[in-house]
């Protein structure tokens, strides 16, 4: 792991502001009237996975928000059977430590939902997205602004993805992150800008996510006249079979911390038909048939590779050891991999919790990873040490509530200019090229 190599680096003692980081904040404060403008503006479009146009004009007010950064800016486009709008990347060269900084352009309120516009009371406000997570790319944008202010912009190697289908990525996944992933590699600190996390009277980092995958289990029975079930002829038929499997899952594979699955839908009877991508079926059956067949479709999250693949292995090994006169299959399709809680991002988080001390709101605490859900961030976690939650303070995401606390966003930037700039500086000369992750798209 690259960034694994500058951990050494990254643990320092406390040793209060300097001038340079308190004129630095003194910016920051001056402009965040301008950031909460920018979010505004950028919450005011919509921009659903699925509506491709309002994707791509985020897209454009976040790189002409960028356009005094003297980066190089992009759109990369997907393939057009992918469905999915692209991405914006901006990249530039130097020395030092090497930055991958990362936001999402989607929500999930797509163009037809009645929750469309930034709606402001006070110190709050409310709004498709605004903290998943319109935010936090103004965050990302803005503490860069910050770095250059004070002239520490120029020797910092950065890339920035945006991707535009975080809430659903296209696929193949080995596509749609091909981009995040190479510039992962590159990186020897990634920083996700989703919403931070205050609650119970502390601030929170997030040096782990879990994966996110599902899984579809079919099970077979002989389909016979009720009378004849669990007879050696017939044996238990489908559904029985699948509920007993479903409960050795649940006996034999729970258990382990961080590692949780799910069985969200069942189909069974003489006749299925169940499409996974809408997550919605039908059967047909009668209580006198032994039912022929039934669909089990569910979803597994864990915090590491290693406990992802053997927990696979043993499910496997419960459906291959199906009952007679039955069969069972299982097949897994992975989207978000873990971001396992390693020594790196701890270092990181503990440079933060330094940060967030002389900012004066206390030390922060490593939030429990099976109280947050998956994140781009978990690509690019195999290949850098990565810090999650580096965004401003908001709740309701997913929701028509969905809210901010504006005075946060320049809590947020301030965390975030005083990381890159503490960490740039600590790691010193390394690097002096700027990252190439653009690829050929057929």
């Amino acid at each position: 792991m690259a960034g694994s190599l500058l951990m050494c680096c990254f643990v320092s003692a406390a040793h209060g502001l300097t001038s340079d980081e308190q004129s630095m904040l003194d910016w920051i404060d001056a402009h965040q009237d301008e950031a909460i403008a920018l979010l505004a503006e950028t919450v005011n479009i919509g921009s659903g996975t699925m509506n491709h146009a309002g994707v791509r004009a985020v897209g454009d007010v976040m790189a002409s928000s960028m356009s005094d950064l003297d980066m190089a800016i992009e759109w990369i486009d997907m393939p057009t059977e992918m469905a999915r709008a692209g991405h914006l990347v901006a990249r530039k060269g130097g020395s030092g430590a090497r930055f991958l900084l990362i936001g999402h352009l989607d929500t999930v309120f797509e163009a037809d939902d009645s929750f469309q516009a930034f709606i402001r009371e006070g110190n709050v406000a409310t709004g498709p997205g605004i903290s998943d997570m319109k935010s936090g790319n103004v965050v990302l944008v803005y503490a860069l602004k910050a770095l250059n202010a004070i002239g520490a912009l120029e020797d910092i190697p950065i890339a920035i993805v945006f991707t535009g289908d975080e809430e659903k990525p296209g696929k193949p996944l080995d596509v749609a992150r091909k981009d995040l992933i190479d510039a992962g590699k590159w990186a020897d600190i990634a920083l996700g800008f989703e919403g931070a996390i205050t609650t119970e009277g502390a601030d929170w980092a997030t040096v782990a996510r879990r994966s996110s995958s599902s899984w579809i289990l079919e099970t077979t029975g002989t389909q016979a006249h009720s009378s004849a079930i669990f007879s050696e002829s017939v044996g238990a038929g489908a559904i029985n079979e699948a509920a007993r499997i479903l409960s050795r899952f649940y006996e034999d594979v729970r258990g382990d911390y961080g590692l949780t699955f799910n069985a969200g839908t069942i189909q069974g009877g003489t006749t299925v038909s169940y499409d996974p991508a809408q997550n919605r079926g039908s059967t047909f059956g009668k209580t006198n048939v032994v039912p022929s067949t039934a669909t089990v479709h569910g979803g597994i999250r864990a915090l590491t590779p290693e406990q992802l693949a053997a927990s696979k292995e043993s499910m496997r090994k419960i459906v291959d050891d199906h009952l007679p006169n039955t069969t069972a299959s299982i097949t897994f399709d992975d989207s978000y991999p873990p971001m396992a809680p390693t020594d790196g991002n701890l270092a990181l988080a503990d440079q933060l919790s330094q940060i967030n001390q002389e900012l004066g709101r206390g030390p922060m605490k490593i939030w429990d990873p099976l109280r947050r859900g998956a994140a781009d961030i978990a690509f690019v976690a195999p290949y850098t040490d990565a810090l999650a939650g580096m965004g401003a303070l908001g709740e309701g995401g997913h929701t028509p509530h969905e809210s901010l606390v504006l005075d946060s966003i320049g809590l947020a930037i301030k965390r975030a200019a005083l990381l890159i700039y503490r960490l740039s500086s600590a790691a010193g000369s390394r690097h002096s090229v700027a990252p190439d992750i653009s690829v050929e798209r057929r």
